[in-house]
């Protein structure tokens, strides 16, 4: 049997850098040598492409794979732009393809496509490099605490939790730092409950979990990547049968809504009277040995080789459906 030849690409120059390198190193070490030649693409934080350490011309190098794991996060790698170079190479990749990541990448166009398919967001405003900030409008529209977060960031790189005006002027300020457009959002009391999708035209959800911070007031970057008592993971989510299921669906329909496939992460709030409000979509979600997405799945009965074996499947699956289509009349 002919083995399928894989690029895994990772690093890249998004604030995500680390994360990349962490999340491809787990999923190089879970796939089977018997199944996959395998190439490690590593991008450099000024976006130089290597192949051990030799320079590559990617477009060129990139046409030899089968099928292209980019295992990037933020800005550069999550956003469309990698996904847009893949196509124009004419090779399968994994994870949602230019719209679904572009659309997914940004707080603000994914917030508008799931209030458009009656999907509930929490209440918001967003605001553009060199708006005017009324501070007494945003503090009487939303009251304390308020988050505000970076439109195009992901690993909650650049949010931040205002609980005075002092905290919420400091916080614009440093938001504005990554991305010229900034969300600033109402905070909503419930549990925080994040679902792992699975799937092209027919989307799986897995079983739901639940992250419960710990001293860092909301899900940080330090809580996530350099705190491991900074978080705990309720692997199923303790909620009722009804909420469970209303979890998934809600999750494929923001799936379906920011036009993803292969793979992608919903977090969502629960509230205390079982209101499901979402708060983003992670289109290529962290695969380290402590991320989320992968540990759901493993709950959910798929374990993580299985679920590299799936991510690339239904990547060649899409790339032979999309060859399929006619171009001209």
């Amino acid at each position: 049997m002919n083995k399928i030849k894989l690029a895994i690409i990772y690093g890249g120059k998004s604030s995500e850098h680390e994360v990349s390198k962490m999340s491809a190193r787990n999923v190089i070490d879970a796939i089977s040598l018997d199944k996959y030649d395998v190439t490690e693409v590593f991008i450099s934080p000024a976006s130089y492409w290597s192949i051990n350490d030799e320079p590559i011309e990617p477009l060129n190098v990139l046409k030899k794979f089968d099928v292209v794991f980019p295992v990037m996060h933020g800005q550069y790698g999550e956003d469309g732009t990698i996904q847009g170079l893949l196509k124009i190479a004419g090779v399968a990749f994994v994870g949602p393809s230019v719209l679904g990541s572009a659309a997914g990448m940004d707080k603000d166009v994914m917030k508008r496509l799931c209030q458009q398919a009656g999907i509930k967001v929490a209440p918001g405003i967003v605001l553009r490099k060199g708006d005017t900030v009324d501070i007494k409008k945003i503090e009487t529209d939303f009251g304390y605490p308020m988050f505000i977060k970076p439109a195009n960031m992901g690993s909650s790189v650049g949010v931040h939790k205002a609980d005075n005006r002092d905290e919420l002027a400091s916080s614009i300020t440093d938001a504005f730092l990554y991305d010229i457009k900034i969300l600033i959002e109402a905070a909503i009391d419930g549990d925080e409950v994040e679902t792992a999708i699975l799937g092209n035209e027919n989307p799986q959800a897995s079983i739901p979990g639940i992250v419960r911070h710990k001293g860092h007031g909301f899900y940080s970057y330090e809580s996530k990547y350099e705190d491991d008592a900074g978080y705990e993971l309720e692997i199923p989510a303790k909620l009722s049968d009804d909420i469970l299921k209303r979890v998934q669906e809600t999750a494929v329909k923001v799936f379906k809504a920011c036009e993803c496939e292969g793979l992608s992460r919903v977090d969502s709030f629960v509230t205390r009277d079982g209101e499901i409000i979402v708060n983003e979509i992670n289109t290529i979600p962290g695969f380290t040995n402590i991320s989320m997405y992968p540990k759901l799945w493993e709950v959910s009965g798929l374990e993580y080789a299985e679920l590299v074996d799936k991510l690339i499947e239904l990547a060649i699956e899409r790339h032979k459906r999309d060859s399929s289509l006619k171009t001209t009349k």
